[in-house]
């Protein structure tokens, strides 16, 4: 199994316990956080270069949800 599908089974596994524990998705919110904020402290771990890339991602995801808000989908 490659790299992204092993990521992908365990990311989807979280949602999926996220979803059990918490059935209302505005509960969400803080564990998306919580995922973000780990993610930006691997970032910055790694290198202070990486921090602008961090910024420039979320960046990305903003445009991402904005564009979801508006068609529907991803």
């Amino acid at each position: 199994m490659s790299n992204e599908n092993e990521l992908r089974e365990t990311l989807d596994a979280t949602a999926k316990d996220i979803s059990r524990f918490y059935n209302n998705p505005r509960s969400w919110l803080s564990w998306i956080l919580y995922l973000l904020g780990s993610l930006e402290r691997q970032a910055t771990d790694e290198s202070s270069a990486h921090k602008d890339a961090y910024k420039e991602m979320l960046l990305a995801l903003q445009d991402a949800i904005r564009n979801r808000m508006k068609t529907g989908s991803w």
